[in-house]
């Protein structure tokens, strides 16, 4: 049986901030609205990675239903390390980095985790949703590999499912498009998933939806509003508390600007909001590809009281 859901009063944003020194490390922000964020723990970084490539990128944390716990995953690639995009591409690493927490504040170590392919150049933008009916998470994320039929390597979405992070089945290819395909997204309502891609021809982001987690339950959504709106990636959508009502955050990589916040309050309808300037304020730091977690008002008086009422 599932346990009853929580009542949300806040946000936890993890991301990263920049390819400088020490922006490809995980940054936490906290939003009582999820629209308006402060930068906490003094703007630094609240959890490093020294494994691997030494630095994370597009951090994503979600809650475990059934433990009581926090997991936390990221990219492990660090640009500010010199090797460029290329090798990041082609000879990347083929681990995730994952710590987890029972309180939002105090984390294990990170350990890694090789969920890439044979072959795979890398392995970017994990996320998870977890799958009610098998009780277990699904894990996604972009891998550049390239197949027997392939002239050159092409950005796929793998998947693959755990129940601790610690152990994986066998990762299999979950999303292809005729182009690259780097960014997803899933979120769960009302008995259906709705999945959030980057589109890499068109620089947009595409929705879908699905009855089930399969990789062939989704069909397209026609949502005018957000596929006018190219430049962007890194989509995450989350659960705005107290009303039925989502916020969907792009990151506009092209102008350099950050996160972007808009607002439906049908995600079967594919209608959009775009907030105003004034109607959001990202904090001090520039956030870049991240994950939002709804977190109780015990979650949050924890958070603040550890790492500050933020900037």
């Amino acid at each position: 049986m599932s346990q009853s859901k929580p009542t949300y009063s806040g946000y936890l944003l993890v991301h990263f901030i920049g390819e400088q020194p020490d922006g490809e490390q995980v940054y936490f922000s906290y939003s009582e609205d999820g629209l308006h964020w402060k930068d906490l723990n003094g703007g630094l970084p609240v959890l490093r990675s020294e494994l691997g490539e030494k630095g994370v990128r597009d951090p994503f944390i979600i809650r475990s239903p059934r433990e009581d716990k926090f997991y936390l995953i990221a990219t492990d690639l660090r640009i500010a390390s010199g090797k460029g995009w290329g090798a990041a591409v082609d000879a990347g690493s083929r681990d995730m980095i994952v710590w987890e927490s029972g309180d939002l504040v105090n984390w294990s170590e990170p350990w890694p985790v090789t969920v890439g392919v044979e072959g795979a150049g890398c392995v970017w933008a994990p996320e998870a949703v977890y799958d009610e009916t098998a009780e277990e998470f699904l894990v996604f994320w972009a891998s550049a590999t390239r197949e027997p039929h392939e002239n050159e390597r092409k950005h796929k979405i793998y998947s693959a499912r755990t129940k601790d992070f610690r152990k994986f089945t066998a990762a299999e290819k979950y999303i292809e498009r005729d182009n690259h395909i780097i960014d997803t997204t899933i979120i769960a309502d009302g008995g259906r998933y709705y999945r959030f891609s980057k589109d890499e021809t068109t620089k947009n982001i595409r929705v879908e939806q699905g009855s089930s987690l399969d990789k062939d339950a989704f069909s397209f959504v026609s949502a005018p509003v957000l596929e006018a709106i190219m430049g962007v990636e890194g989509p995450e959508i989350f659960k705005l508390g107290g009303r039925e009502e989502w916020c969907l955050i792009v990151d506009r990589y092209a102008e350099g600007k950050g996160y972007l916040p808009l607002l439906t309050s049908d995600l079967t309808s594919g209608d959009f909001r775009v907030l105003a300037d004034g109607e959001f304020d990202l904090g001090k730091n520039k956030k870049r590809h991240g994950g939002v977690l709804p977190i109780t008002a015990g979650e949050c008086s924890r958070l603040l009281a550890v790492y500050g009422d933020g900037d």
